[in-house]
């Protein structure tokens, strides 16, 4: 146990999708309380290279990746929600990944480490909320690889969800996204340091990799449009200096990324998002989600090509073949695939009219 609000859970053998067990442990993050009906849970997917601390606990706290969202009379209002975010598996903020040690050897898994899925990382956070003895969930919010996450929740565990939020997602990902990962993936893999994933315990990391892996991605992230009007063709200001602000940019968040993130981890959760499939294992997308009969409100921004507005479309007629009571909205953005961290008060209004109204038929996603 963590401390109140940051705690953890130990599983001695979770079945991975790939038949492979291991010992699971799961870090996650509460904040408020739950109601005397137990009702008002919302679980938070969070997105690639983020945790489970989404917000700030007290004033004293770090910042959580999305603490304008989330709190005590913010649009995630904490005072009448109780919110839980949980860590993936495959992950290096405290759930089991290839970092972790194993006890079979006492070792960092490193390249022994197993294989990954979206179907896990939902499984994993469904042992927490048991753990919690909370039968029902308000709503699941979550972006990209979150919003993948709040997909496969409707379709393994379709009577526990009243509603889900996806955000800036699809059904799968598209084969230029498929092409730009391979190549974030293969400049780790390229590093020398990489040494076929088993690195740890030496003094040598694939860092320039992952910066170049981190570039790449991040690239994706931006519009055209919005790399345009923030950097222009402009020169670094930096005397020493002759790149692009766009060049200095990319490169800081490269450098900035290193210091936080595992290079495995990156390599695992990217596989497990290029192979989301929300059809495996059925004949098509409505097969696999047909039994959800909750809320889905679907998100997507104009200008992000790592998931676009068509894809979520293509969603919103999928569930609207179910008993689902079916809405989409497109965010006006210049931030692309980012906007759903960047733009915090136009989602926020949104999310937090969706919430109090869902059940009320009151919902009017129109307003700015």
């Amino acid at each position: 146990m963590v401390s109140e609000h940051r705690r953890e859970i130990k599983v001695d053998g979770f079945e991975l999708r790939s038949g492979e067990e291991i010992p699971l442990t799961i870090e996650f993050e509460t904040y408020g309380d739950l109601d005397r009906s137990r009702s008002n849970a919302i679980l938070i997917c969070h997105s690639l290279t983020h945790s489970s601390h989404v917000a700030k606990h007290d004033e004293d706290d770090e910042e959580g990746w999305w603490t304008s969202m989330v709190g005590p009379g913010k649009y995630i209002d904490t005072e009448e929600y109780f919110v839980v975010c949980v860590n993936v598996p495959g992950s290096c903020y405290g759930t089991t990944g290839p970092s972790s040690i194993d006890p079979g050897n006492g070792e960092p898994y490193g390249s022994d480490f197993p294989e990954i899925t979206i179907s896990d990382m939902v499984r994993a956070q469904k042992l927490v909320i048991d753990h919690l003895e909370i039968d029902e969930l308000k709503s699941i919010i979550g972006g990209s690889i979150g919003g993948q996450q709040a997909l496969e929740w409707s379709k393994l565990y379709p009577s526990m969800v009243k509603s889900i939020i996806p955000i800036a997602t699809g059904a799968r990902v598209s084969p230029m996204m498929l092409g730009f990962g391979y190549i974030s993936q293969n400049a780790i893999r390229s590093d020398p340091n990489w040494s076929g994933g088993d690195y740890y315990g030496g003094n040598r990391s694939p860092k320039y990799g992952l910066q170049i892996a981190r570039q790449i991605g991040h690239l994706t992230y931006l519009s055209r449009e919005g790399v345009e009007r923030k950097f222009g063709r402009e020169k670094s200001q930096e005397e020493s200096d002759h790149e692009f602000e766009i060049e200095s940019y990319l490169r800081y968040q490269g450098e900035k990324f290193v210091e936080r993130f595992d290079p495995n981890s990156y390599l695992y959760l990217t596989e497990a998002m290029h192979n989301f499939d929300l059809s495996k294992g059925y004949s098509s997308d409505f097969q696999a989600v047909k039994e959800f009969d909750g809320l889905v409100y679907l998100m997507s921004i104009d200008s992000d090509w790592h998931f676009t507005v068509e894809e979520s479309e293509y969603l919103a007629e999928v569930y609207e073949k179910t008993d689902s009571l079916v809405m989409h909205d497109t965010i006006k953005s210049p931030y692309g695939h980012d906007a759903f961290l960047v733009e915090n008060e136009k989602l926020g209004k949104k999310i937090r009219l969706f919430l109090e109204y869902m059940f009320e038929g009151e919902f009017d996603s129109s307003v700015n």
